[in-house]
């Protein structure tokens, strides 16, 4: 680590060096400027410097291998360097503080060692990255201070706002008594299974089971398999396939990539998983013909998002989500919820969706709302007759993940409850269903807008009607104090954090407006 008032070059193991009178690459001149990356040819010029090689001799090697420029051609103010800083923990500011270290640039800009996920990682490293520091409530505040108001609270996550000091302390005191151990076998710890009791009590099917995963898309492959494996149990294993709907995400594992209907997602990986199929999303019809085309005595299960999240902000038609349960329940065909989204609140009023709309599902997937994206956690809940077979005893369903009940994350989930209950965010939810239709709605009006998605929960969409837009309207919305994202299909996401005042929804409405011009 480099040192602040360091007075001589250092460089240390983990493969940083520093000089307290020079200038960094970006012209500044901070009190220690810091090269993070490249850590084998500093050593190795390190290494050759101890044998007699003059000190010029190790810029000359690290510039060469790492394509470092010199302070000279980067102090230039269109250098792509002007925008390359890091963020790295001070020891002597405190716990939990980071000061700005300078990055590695090259000829296309910043480079970053980083990899974004679903991500132009070519125009990341020309533009620079977008990053977050600070939360405080319905807003997040950037490296630079500036603050915005959270549009999509994260991906679709943060339900009890930004900054919950409660849920931080609640882990904190968790990893002091045990982190983690596992959930294999006969293992547990007690916060976890309270967890497990406090979910069954406010699941849709009274009794469900909670299978503990790390997050979304484990919790949809974990339901494909136990969709399959139950019927397996049942002695009817020729039910395999398992069906999704066009547009629809569940996911980037491979069941969930492979029964989404999001083709572009697939692009490349050659076939996922045989047995996946796809429907219309918005036509029970459509599932009844697949339905007839195959045999209900194949098919395994249905995959259904109450709200089509990432593929469109899609909203349900009337009476779409009981006809499909309908058919499923005629067809012997398992129900399976993907609440990832819409749960713990996210619907308005309820905890689910499929408390909202009746829907008793089979299964059902959650993660993202159930620790409000403090600690990675995601749930699988499984009605009692999908359980009842594995819970009679001699079977053995040899499925789990290493983090799967993570202690810390059961902590941070019953905090977040905690808040959720108490402060009656579930009703807030509510309010904001009507908030957001009402404040968005004049947005319907100008010609770049096709149409306003809103209704249910706090969820809403303005869809653009070029679709083209949305990445570009993303860092406009910036420059009017917003951090938004573009979803599929053109869709620019509404989906705050339940803490969102009504006039914050009302900024949120002027700054859209501003920004489509």
């Amino acid at each position: 680590m480099c040192c602040t008032g360091c007075s001589r070059w250092s460089w240390w193991s983990t493969g940083c060096w520093s000089r307290p009178d020079s200038p960094s690459p970006d012209g500044s001149s901070p009190d220690c400027w810091s090269i993070p990356c490249c850590t084998a040819s500093i050593r190795w010029a390190a290494g050759r410097l101890w044998t007699g090689i003059h000190i010029r001799s190790l810029i000359r090697a690290t510039r060469a291998m790492c394509r470092w420029p010199s302070v000279s051609s980067s102090s230039s103010s269109d250098s792509p360097c002007s925008r390359s800083r890091s963020w790295r923990s001070d020891s002597s500011a405190g716990a939990g503080a980071v000061r700005p270290t300078t990055m590695f640039c090259g000829k296309g800009g910043v480079m970053t060692s980083l990899w974004h996920g679903f991500a132009d990682m070519g125009a990341v490293e020309r533009d620079g990255a977008f990053v977050v520091a600070r939360g405080d409530g319905a807003y997040v505040y950037d490296a630079a201070g500036t603050r915005y108001l959270d549009a999509t609270a994260g991906l679709w996550f943060t339900n009890v706002g930004h900054g919950r000091g409660e849920i931080a302390d609640a882990v904190a005191a968790q990893l002091r008594q045990v982190a983690h151990y596992s959930n294999f076998g006969d293992l547990t710890s007690p916060v976890t299974q309270a967890l497990a009791e406090r979910l069954s009590a406010i699941a849709p099917v009274p009794g469900s089971k909670i299978f503990f995963t790390s997050g979304g898309s484990d919790s949809v492959d974990t339901a494909a398999k136990l969709a399959r494996r139950y019927w397996h149990e049942l002695g009817r294993p020729d039910k395999s396939i398992v069906v999704g709907r066009r547009l629809a995400y569940h996911g980037m594992h491979v069941a969930g990539t492979a029964l989404a209907g999001i083709p572009v997602n697939r692009e490349g990986y050659g076939e996922l998983m045989a047995d996946a199929r796809t429907v219309e999303w918005d036509d029970p019809k459509a599932l009844l013909a697949l339905i007839e085309e195959l045999g209900a005595e194949r098919i395994a299960a249905f995959f259904c998002e109450p709200v089509i999240g990432a593929g469109g902000i899609l909203l349900p038609p009337e009476g779409y989500l009981t006809e499909v349960r309908r058919i499923c329940w005629d067809n012997d065909i398992l129900f399976v919820a993907d609440e990832v989204v819409t749960g713990f609140g996210r619907i308005g009023g309820s905890w689910f969706a499929s408390s909202r709309f009746g829907l008793e599902p089979d299964l059902m997937t959650t993660a993202k709302g159930l620790t409000s994206g403090y600690v990675p956690m995601g749930a699988v809940f499984v009605a009692p007759r999908i359980a009842e077979p594995f819970f009679a005893g001699g079977v053995w369903w040899r499925h789990g993940y290493t983090y799967g009940g993570h202690a810390g994350a059961a902590a941070a989930a019953m905090a977040n409850l905690d808040i959720i209950e108490r402060e009656g965010l579930l009703e807030e939810a509510k309010r904001l269903e009507s908030t957001l239709h009402d404040r968005l709605a004049p947005l319907a009006e100008h010609p770049r807008v096709a149409e306003i998605r809103s209704g249910i929960g706090a969820v809403a969409a303005v869809q653009l009607a070029d679709p083209s837009e949305g990445l570009p309207l993303v860092k406009t919305l910036r420059q009017h104090g917003v951090s938004g994202r573009a979803a599929g299909q053109g869709a620019m996401q509404i989906s705050p954090s339940f803490v969102m005042t009504d006039e914050q929804v009302g900024e949120l409405a002027d700054a859209f407006a501003r920004a489509l011009g």
